[in-house]
């Protein structure tokens, strides 16, 4: 592992140059990896690995008509590559539990009596092990639990993949079996399309990710958003003046300067007035909103979170609900403003990806 070093602190990550893409081919060479689900992360981790020369197969129930043809629009083949779940369970060597969180809880009892010794099995969240007394999901003593948890949606995934930049993920072992789990759980880590990977725990990996999605990558920020578009539009501001202040300079402007260089780069490249307001605001923002992450993580480490998805997800007609809950986003005026701004957006060129720019190169994570 390469030794680095984090703001002060110390950590081992283990890069492509330590575990170059070779070594993780041949550590898979024999395995037969069923990639259990088709839905988010399912598609760009078992297309990213096909493309890296490792042996596939699909696991999705064919009832589910969209993910199903999703996987034979991608190119896989019923009966060879794809299969219902528990049949790919048989055949696979390393089964890999990529359905959503609450589904796992419906399936494990397929997926469960095909776990014979010397198996893996991996997950990319923590949810299913560390929850075990609401999932059920406890795995045999003699197979091992793995874990490559990638730092994005499987759309980035992919993408990232496709441009040769690889995704930094974290990866943990719950369970070493066969005394093989490290080596595989890397030679997957790698062949998924990863820049770099960092070590963690079954328990950090999920504790961190679900205050991460409820917090700054998803729930705060659009909370946040809203509360501002809201302010400027009641005080007299234009749908595209408040969308341009709130969304559209974040994500086209200041966020790109950020992941360029850091925060302090992006003050440095903005005026001189922008600047001081933002430091002067800053501690008011954080001191408001600490409370509010400190009651997150509690709810997320207590198991509250958890029980909410499985209550919730789990039920018949879920998706109906999600599916209306995420139309009254997209049709509040913040969102139809946004509309209105990317179709005015000059249209970027196509950009033509060969297998010689794909992510198989070996290069590394920006």
């Amino acid at each position: 592992m390469a030794r680095i070093d984090f703001g002060g602190v110390k950590e081992e990550v283990v890069t492509r140059k330590e575990f170059p893409l070779k070594r993780a081919q041949k550590a898979l060479s024999k395995e037969t990896i069923a990639i259990i689900g088709y839905g988010v992360q399912g598609p760009a981790q078992a297309l990213n690995m096909k493309d890296n020369g490792v042996q596939v197969i699909i696991g999705q129930e064919p009832g589910f008509e969209k993910d199903w043809n999703r996987a034979r629009k991608d190119g896989w083949v019923p009966g060879k590559t794809l299969f219902p779940i528990e049949e790919a369970a048989a055949k696979g060597t390393i089964i890999m539990m990529l359905v959503s969180d609450a589904a796992q809880r419906q399936i494990w009892p397929a997926v469960k009596k095909h776990l014979t010794a010397g198996k893996a099995l991996y997950f990319s969240h923590g949810f299913s092990i560390v929850y075990k007394d609401q999932t059920k999901v406890i795995p045999p003593p003699d197979v091992d639990v793995l874990l490559v948890a990638p730092k994005g949606s499987g759309t980035s995934v992919r993408r990232n993949f496709l441009s040769g930049a690889g995704i930094n993920s974290s990866f943990a072992i719950a369970q070493d079996a066969t005394g093989r789990a490290l080596e595989r759980c890397l030679a997957i880590g790698i062949t998924v399309g990863s820049g770099f990977l960092f070590p963690t725990t079954f328990e950090k990996e999920v504790y961190s990710d679900l205050t991460g999605e409820r917090g700054v990558l998803m729930g705060a920020v659009a909370g946040i958003m809203e509360a501002q578009y809201q302010v400027l539009r009641k005080n007299g501001h234009s749908p595209s003046e408040a969308f341009n202040e709130t969304v559209e300079e974040f994500t086209q402007s200041l966020i790109r300067l950020v992941d360029e260089n850091g925060m302090d780069w992006m003050y440095a490249n903005c005026s001189a007035t922008a600047q001081r307001g933002a430091l002067d605001w800053l501690p008011r923002f954080k001191k408001a909103t600490l409370p509010v992450f400190q009651e997150l993580y509690a709810s997320v480490k207590s198991g509250k979170e958890t029980r909410r998805v499985i209550s919730v997800c789990g039920k018949d007609g879920y998706q109906e609900v999600l599916g209306k809950e995420l139309a009254t986003m997209r049709s509040s005026e913040m969102w139809q403003a946004g509309a209105a701004v990317r179709a005015l957006r000059p249209k970027e060129k196509a950009k033509t990806v060969t297998k010689a720019t794909k992510g198989i190169s070996g290069r590394s994570s920006s």
